[in-house]
């Protein structure tokens, strides 16, 4: 069926019309006698009522070129048979712990070492690139929690603004309760049931105002079921000036808590010591089950505003040749 996207341009139809009617004729009177050097111009006075009758072919295509040109305004459109396109997939968010221990060098990336939060980055933008389907969030958590990216199938995007977090953005410490309760909010008058959210941090809960496992309970209620991975190695080489000693980078890692997040709204515990190990969660994470949602309908549009207006192109072209060829005629 053919659709105006913007029918009220067809109310410009009778424009002409009534400029005719209500604009103030022309004052011919101060111009009744005329002085002229030569009765020549005159001659043309025999070739009268062939310009009448072209006078009127070309107030006809006139009126047919505003037509075309006021057809062409509206935006015409082609739209096709509806078509059903099944969504399935699932809702994803990505809460990412931003603090100041995710600058932490204990994970080796290529043979090198880097800091948590590069790796971090490098094995979840390609998790996020092969969520074809699903939509994705990006909640990014240190002293305060905010949403960086709401849930959308745009997953080039929520790559770049992971891509571009860095630490300390949003403080140095870990507010893990309010990172939860964001989640939960962003989900709000939505069926909950059918969102997952994967929280990744390094610490323990030392901000905020909603207690982690206050917010696990509101999860829980809500069917927001939470994967949590804690992130670290638990071993680490630090120089001194003298000596080298071991370390254990990871010490503040609070895993009776998030285990607790984890088992209380129904999902589970990972504990990422390296790169290999973060990578095989997220292989694992990767086989939820998806969800599947609500036909999406889409009808194909084309849009056919060139045509009248390549018309109506047309005709003031030869409106014009219409004009200007007597004159040359008469030139020669």
């Amino acid at each position: 069926m053919i659709h105006f996207a913007w029918p009220w341009a067809l109310a410009l139809l009778p424009l002409p019309y009534l400029i005719y009617r209500l604009a103030p004729p022309a004052l011919a009177a101060e111009e009744a006698a005329l002085w002229v050097p030569q009765l020549e111009p005159f001659a043309v006075a025999r070739h009268q009522r062939g310009r009448r009758r072209r006078s009127r072919l070309e107030l006809l295509l006139a009126l047919l070129c505003w037509l075309l040109l006021v057809i062409a305004c509206g935006r015409p459109q082609w739209l096709g048979e509806p078509l059903e396109l099944p969504v399935s997939g699932r809702d994803l968010q990505l809460a990412v712990d931003l603090s100041g221990s995710m600058q932490t060098e204990d994970f080796e990336l290529h043979g090198t070492q880097v800091d948590r939060l590069t790796a971090l980055k490098s094995v979840a933008e390609p998790f996020i690139e092969q969520r074809v389907g699903d939509r994705i969030g990006l909640i990014l958590f240190g002293e305060q929690a905010y949403v960086q990216a709401p849930l959308s199938f745009d997953r080039a995007t929520v790559e770049r603004l992971l891509d571009e977090a860095a630490i300390g953005l949003a403080g140095d410490r870990t507010a893990i309760g309010d990172a939860i309760g964001l989640a939960l909010k962003r989900a709000e008058g939505k069926d909950a049931k059918r969102r997952v959210l994967i929280l990744l941090t390094d610490g323990a809960n030392n901000a905020g105002q909603l207690p982690p496992l206050k917010a696990a309970e509101l999860a829980a209620k809500q069917g927001l079921k939470i994967y949590t991975i804690g992130i670290g190695a638990t071993a680490m080489q630090v120089q001194s000036f003298f000596f080298s000693q071991t370390v254990n980078p990871s010490r503040d890692l609070d895993e009776k808590t998030l285990k607790a997040i984890a088992e209380t709204t129904g999902g589970r515990y990972f504990r990422a010591h390296d790169s290999a190990e973060l990578n095989q969660i997220y292989a694992l994470l990767d086989k939820l089950e998806p969800v599947e949602r609500e036909h999406d309908v889409y009808r194909p549009v084309t849009a056919l505003f060139p045509w009248p207006l390549g018309a109506a192109l047309c005709g003031a072209l030869l409106l014009a040749l219409g004009e200007l060829l007597p004159t040359l005629r008469r030139s020669r």
